[in-house]
């Protein structure tokens, strides 16, 4: 697949460029880097869960905090009976913002 018809958008996308080793550019991935991102990934899929509702939560407060506001998303999880932000989320997540 190359750079032209390669889908830089959705979930998946960037799972797809790691397992073909080509970046959105066209250019080879690094071995290293590749490497490195094997053997923390085979990490993390050894890792003992602690439920499928914390691991809804961390992703949609992970990924929703670079596209919602704060008091948006705080009453987002609110209404969805999740856990709101919490002052670490907040520090980490908004700080820059």
């Amino acid at each position: 697949m190359t750079s032209e018809n390669q889908t830089t958008t959705g979930a998946d996308a960037i799972d797809v460029a790691i397992a073909q080793g080509i970046d959105f550019n066209g250019s080879p991935i690094p071995t290293p880097k590749l490497e490195l991102y094997t053997k923390v990934m085979g990490l993390e899929a050894g890792r003992q869960r602690s439920g499928v509702s914390n691991t809804m939560r961390s992703r949609i407060v992970r990924i929703g905090a670079k596209h919602i506001p704060q008091e948006e998303l705080n009453q987002m999880l609110i209404d969805a009976d999740f856990a709101p932000l919490k002052d670490k989320e907040i520090a980490f997540y908004y700080s820059g913002k």
